[in-house]
């Protein structure tokens, strides 16, 4: 069962973002008319949930930040999308900060770091709406994911005091103590001011 609040991350700058280089075979593309039903398999199938929970309209379509150039794709060798990620903006978040949205990797295509990618992929593309810091929410349980957001340079922020001991237990099951004692002082640090700009 997810805890909550969510863990919250933040990419302080959008600057010096490694290049995007997608594995052989694989090749990205924003969203075209038609792809609701391909975002629906790719996220029901990543995070193990029935089918109709996770409905396009209603999570991405109905969202003011809608646009389908936020909404990225990798497709296979057969041109069949396979992982997901948006590039978002969450009302009451940084005003200029954009958010990544909805990672998933379809289950078959899992292991090729598509997941990097394609968040890789959502970070410039914000830079090209003008955003200059990215954040994201995920949950304590998304070990690998979380392992990834740290490699692209995100950072623990806390929204929640109960998040200060799960930072430190996520860190801790990710064998990464460098990590732990480098975000010290922001896990004994304030509450992070999530609503306006900051």
């Amino acid at each position: 069962m997810a805890l909550t609040p969510q863990l919250r991350m933040l990419r302080p700058t959008l600057a010096g973002l490694p290049r995007l280089e997608l594995p052989d075979g694989y090749a990205l593309r924003s969203s075209q008319p038609g792809d609701a039903a391909h975002w629906e398999r790719i996220v029901a199938t990543a995070f193990g949930a029935e089918p109709g929970r996770y409905d396009f309209e209603r999570i991405l379509r109905n969202h003011p930040s809608y646009r389908p150039e936020r909404i990225l794709f990798v497709t296979d060798a057969s041109g069949r999308p396979v992982a997901t990620a948006s590039a978002w903006q969450m009302p009451g978040i940084l005003a200029d900060a954009g958010t990544v949205h909805y990672v998933a990797v379809a289950p078959e295509a899992q292991g090729r770091h598509l997941g990097t990618w394609v968040t890789l992929a959502a970070l410039h593309h914000m830079v090209t709406e003008g955003f200059t810091r990215a954040t994201l929410t995920t949950d304590d349980f998304r070990l690998a994911a979380v392992r990834t957001y740290l490699r692209l340079g995100f950072e623990p922020v806390l929204v929640h005091e109960n998040q200060r001991e799960r930072w430190r237990h996520v860190l801790s099951e990710l064998d990464l103590p460098e990590a732990a004692q480098r975000f010290a002082a922001t896990l004994d640090g304030p509450l992070w001011p999530t609503e306006g700009a900051g």
